[in-house]
C-alpha cells in the first residue's frame, strides 16, 4: 500500500480503508508503509487524527508506529507530544516505546528529558544497552563528560557490554579537553579493551590517536606500525609483553580451569563422567603432547573437501616437526563412509594419537584438559573461540590469564587457495598495553563487533615525547 503524498480528510481515509482487502488492519499496514517511505509527518498526523475521531482513542501500537516516524525525522515536539499522550493513557510503556523515546529525545535539544526517562525505565526494568548509549552520546555531545562516564560505569555494573561505537564517541568528544580525571577515564577505556581482548577498528583507532595528540601539553605522538616477530616496536624500540605465562600464572590457570570448567557444572551436560574419566586415564598414560587438535572442527575447514582429507592435511602439516599430536575425534569417524575413509584414518593413526569420544560429547573440556596437562609448551588447534568456558571462570584475573594463554597457544588454520597455512601463535602478547609513556594498541582494518581470537597484525604506537 502506497501512502498518500499529502494529508487526507476523514472521508478520503475512509474510502482508502474500504478499498483495502483487510480493513481491520488498514491503519497498521499504512503506518508501516509510511515508516518505510519516510512519509511527511503531517500525512501521518492526519491519519492519527482520523483514527482518534473515529474510535475515540488511538491504540498503543499505532502510537508506537507514529513515534518511529517522528524519531526517524527528528521531530522533537511531536515526540514530546506522543510521550505526553502515552503517559496519560498508559501507566507503563514497554521497552520498545522507551527505546524510541530515549533515542529520539537524546538526539535533540530536549536531551535531558531522555535522562529523566532513563530513570523511569530503571524503576521497572534494567534499561537496555541502547538506552544507556543514547544518553551517553547525548551527554558527551554536550561536553558533559562526567555525566557520560557516570552512565558508562553504571552500564558496566549492570553487565551491559558497550558497543565500539559508544567507546569511540568518548574519544571523539573529549578531543582537546583538559583534565586529569578525564584522561584517567579514557585510559580506563583502553584498559577495558585490554581486559576484554577487544581490537578497535581503523576509524576507532584514528579517534584514539587524534585524542592523544590533542591533549593540551601532553606531547603525545602516534604512528601506525607492524610489530617485529621478536615483539619489538620499530617506532619506539619498546619490547612488547611476552605472550608466555609465568610458571606461577600457568599453574594457577591450570588449577582454576580444571576446577571451574572441567569439573564445574557445565562439562558433563554432553558427556558422561565415565567417558571423561576414561579420557583422563588415556591422557595421563601418554603425556605430554605438543599439539592437541579438535578433529571434528578441523575436518570442516574446507567444505568442498572430504572431511577426513581436511584432517589428514592438518595432521600431516603438524607432524612434520616430529611433534607429538593428539587428535580428539568422534566414534562415527571409525565407520567407513563417504567422509571418513578407513585407510586414510589408519594412516593418520600412525602419525598421531587419537581419542574417539561418543558422538554427542562436548570437545572443549577434552581439548583444554589435554593441552593444560601437557605443559606450557603445548598448543591447540580449533576454529572455536572457547567462549562458553571463559564465562565459567570466576574472576577477572583468571579470565585475563585464560585469554593470554589462549592468544599464545591457539593455532588458527586458514585455507588459502589449496595450501594449508598455519598461523603461529605469537611470541608477544597481542593486546592493548602501556608503560606509562607509551601505549601500543593492536587494531583491525575492518569493523567487527563480535569477539574474535584472530589477532590483528597492525598496531598504533603512541609515545610521549
Amino acid at each position: 500500500v502506497q501512502p498518500p503524498e499529502k494529508p487526507l480528510e476523514a472521508e478520503e481515509w475512509n474510502r482508502l480503508r474500504e478499498s483495502f482487502p483487510l480493513p481491520e488492519i488498514f491503519e497498521e499496514v499504512m503506518f508501516n508503509s509510511m515508516v518505510r517511505c519516510n512519509s511527511p509527518i503531517d500525512v501521518a498526523k492526519s491519519l492519527l487524527t482520523h483514527v482518534a475521531k473515529s474510535n475515540g482513542d488511538i491504540a498503543y501500537n499505532l502510537l508506537v508506529k507514529y513515534l518511529v516516524l517522528c524519531v526517524q525525522q527528528r521531530q522533537t515536539s511531536e515526540i514530546c507530544d506522543v510521550y505526553d499522550i502515552m503517559k496519560i493513557r498508559f501507566k507503563i510503556l514497554e521497552s520498545g516505546a522507551y527505546n524510541l523515546l530515549i533515542r529520539g529525545l537524546s538526539n535533540s535539544d530536549q536531551w535531558r528529558m531522555a535522562l529523566t526517562l532513563l530513570e523511569e525505565v530503571k524503576k521497572i526494568m534494567t534499561p537496555s544497552r541502547t538506552n544507556y548509549e543514547s544518553c551517553i552520546k547525548a551527554a558527551s555531545c554536550h561536553q558533559e563528560m562526567n555525566l557520560a562516564f557516570e552512565l558508562y560505569h553504571e552500564m558496566l555494573a549492570k553487565d551491559l557490554i558497550p558497543t565500539l561505537d559508544v567507546l569511540q564517541a568518548f574519544f571523539d568528544f573529549s578531543r582537546g579537553m583538559k583534565g586529569a580525571e578525564l584522561q584517567k577515564e579514557l585510559f580506563g577505556i583502553l584498559l577495558y579493551l585490554r581486559e576484554n581482548q577487544i581490537y578497535p577498528h581503523k576509524t576507532f583507532m584514528r579517534s584514539i590517536k587524534l585524542w592523544f595528540e590533542s591533549i593540551p601539553g601532553g606531547n603525545w605522538r602516534g604512528h601506525l606500525t607492524n610489530i617485529k616477530d621478536s615483539g619489538q616496536c620499530p617506532v619506539c624500540n619498546h619490547q612488547l609483553e611476552d605472550s608466555d605465562l609465568t610458571e606461577e600464572e600457568y599453574n594457577n590457570l591450570r588449577e582454576r580451569i580444571i576446577r571451574d570448567v572441567i569439573h564445574g557444572t557445565d562439562t558433563f551436560r554432553k558427556t558422561s563422567p565415565q567417558e571423561f574419566e576414561a579420557f583422563q586415564t588415556f591422557v595421563e598414560n601418554r603425556l605430554p603432547f605438543d599439539i592437541v587438535i579438535d578433529g571434528l572442527n578441523v575436518s570442516h575447514i574446507k567444505p568442498r573437501k572430504m572431511q577426513c582429507e581436511n584432517l589428514f592435511d592438518a595432521v600431516n602439516c603438524l607432524a612434520k616437526e616430529n611433534a607429538r599430536l593428539l587428535v580428539l575425534g568422534r566414534k562415527h569417524m571409525l565407520i567407513n563412509s563417504s567422509n571418513w575413509k578407513r585407510e586414510i584414518m589408519k594412516e593418520m593413526q600412525n602419525k598421531a594419537e587419537f581419542f574417539f569420544a561418543e558422538n554427542i560429547s562436548e570437545d572443549d573440556a577434552f581439548l583444554l584438559y589435554a593441552t593444560l596437562r601437557s605443559g606450557k609448551h603445548c598448543k591447540f588447534v580449533t576454529r572455536d573461540f572457547l567462549r562458553d568456558h571463559k564465562a565459567c571462570l570466576s574472576n577477572s584475573l583468571t579470565r585475563h590469564l585464560f585469554r593470554k594463554w589462549q592468544r599464545g597457544h591457539q593455532i588458527s588454520k586458514k585455507m588459502f587457495l589449496s595450501v594449508f597455512i598455519q598461523q603461529p601463535a605469537f611470541r608477544y602478547d597481542c593486546v592493548v598495553q602501556t608503560t606509562g609513556d607509551t601505549w601500543h594498541i593492536p587494531y583491525k582494518d575492518t569493523f567487527e563487533e563480535k569477539y574474535s581470537y584472530r589477532v590483528p597484525r597492525k598496531w598504533l604506537c603512541i609515545q610521549q615525547k
